[in-house]
């Protein structure tokens, strides 16, 4: 009896086993195969398809054409199929003599492929990918122990972040029948920063204080003294002077002034709305980006808000590289208002707001993106407006309002401001 169930559970036990041994061997064929058919360019698969067709149907027709067709073809694939032989194991490195440069500059690299194996190499391909385009080098036969070296320029003509590889050995056919890439080394990101200017004078925001930046508002509890005045039921009794009570017979307490910390934030649009060109939306990140600049200059806290997020601003590479991968966002993102309403609700102890749009906000935009701004905050926006021959400035409710052309008109328009 025992005997039996044994042999009962141990047939379910081998049957399991089994399953196993093929879902193990299904993945490595369905793997193997996967490789196989990746090789296969789309001429190679148009071509593949042709002779299967042409030898099927000359045989069931007696077409002679056909056959012969499919047999011309198949001998192609089979020629093109020998370029895939050899090895590609190269030891690649990728070297950018600089990852971040300023819009315009020129960026340079170097592309380093040596043989570290003891039998030669065959001449390959090598593509590296660069941003959206590629570029290809073709490398001659390497002897082991020999290196190549090539160099390359990459265009710098647009603020983003460019990402540079991952360098891919090609070796195939002429005819783009067959093709093996292999994958070398990572990739590394280029950072074409904005273009931005630099300028002196006064600090863009509330002078520094080791406690805080007073504000005009009067408080009961802080730490600038401002006045005494007479106790008031539910006043801190720790605030109580005592020196004056007792000169007056009347009990006097402290009063302090606000202070609030230093706190710088940029509030850059990106909406495409606010902008007329995209050279304008271009000279608003540049003008965020010097202004950040300058503020983290005076030592201050700088906070970069745009539509869906806020940027790493900590540095000024931090600023830089976030500015980089500023992108224009769609109008149902909100505009320069609904930015004003976020920053508002994000940081409403800011000291110092600046809002910077482009020409296609009108008065009354401008005039509710101050209005939602926290209270207290000293607000000025920047408008870019592209091909402006002077800066021009006025004043919409609390805010001041600067509009300029051109970048190196910033410096001139805040000097009036801060005048």
């Amino acid at each position: 009896m025992s005997q039996a169930t044994v042999a009962e559970g141990s047939a379910p036990a081998s049957e399991a086993g089994w399953r196993d041994v093929a879902a193990v061997v299904g993945g490595r064929v369905l793997e193997r195969l996967r490789v196989v058919a990746g090789v296969v360019r789309p001429l190679g698969w148009m071509l593949m398809a042709l002779t299967l067709l042409f030898a099927v149907v000359g045989s069931v027709q007696g077409w002679r054409e056909l056959v012969i067709a499919a047999w011309v073809m198949a001998f192609v694939l089979a020629i093109c199929a020998l370029f895939l032989i050899g090895r590609t194991e190269y030891d690649v490195s990728l070297d950018l003599a600089r990852t971040r440069v300023v819009v315009g500059e020129r960026a340079i690299g170097a592309l380093k492929l040596e043989n570290r194996g003891s039998r030669a190499i065959l001449p390959s391909r090598v593509v590296l990918p660069v941003g959206a385009g590629r570029g290809e080098f073709s490398i001659q036969r390497l002897a082991a122990g020999q290196t190549a070296e090539e160099l390359f320029a990459i265009p710098t003509q647009r603020r983003g972040v460019v990402a540079v590889g991952p360098v891919s050995v090609v070796r195939g056919d002429p005819l783009g029948v067959f093709e093996r890439a292999h994958r070398r080394d990572e990739p590394v990101d280029l950072f074409v920063h904005p273009k931005t200017v630099l300028f002196g004078g006064q600090s863009l925001g509330f002078l520094r204080d080791l406690e805080g930046l007073p504000a005009t508002d009067l408080s009961r509890d802080d730490v600038s003294f401002h006045a005494l005045l007479e106790y008031q039921p539910g006043d801190d009794l720790r605030h109580v002077h005592w020196r004056s009570t007792a000169r007056t017979g009347t009990m006097m307490v402290r009063q302090f002034e606000e202070t609030r910390r230093s706190h710088f934030v940029i509030g850059l649009s990106r909406s495409r709305g606010d902008y007329r060109s995209d050279d304008e939306f271009e000279l608003g990140v540049s003008i965020a980006g010097s202004i950040g600049l300058r503020a983290l200059q005076d030592s201050q806290r700088v906070d970069v808000r745009v539509q869906g997020r806020e940027l790493a601003s900590g540095t000024g590479k931090q600023l830089l590289d976030s500015l980089s991968a500023v992108e224009q966002s769609k109008p149902r993102e909100g505009g320069i208002a609904e930015l004003a309403g976020v920053v508002s609700a994000a940081m409403p102890l800011a000291s110092v707001v600046v809002l910077v749009c482009g020409a296609s906000v009108d008065v009354e935009a401008l005039r509710r993106a101050c209005a939602r701004l926290p209270f207290g905050a000293r607000a000025l926006a920047v408008v870019a407006q592209a091909g402006l021959d002077s800066p021009e400035l006025r004043r919409i409710a609390d805010a001041d309002v600067v509009t300029v052309g051109a970048l190196d008109q910033l410096p001139l328009a805040l000097q009036r401001v801060l005048a």
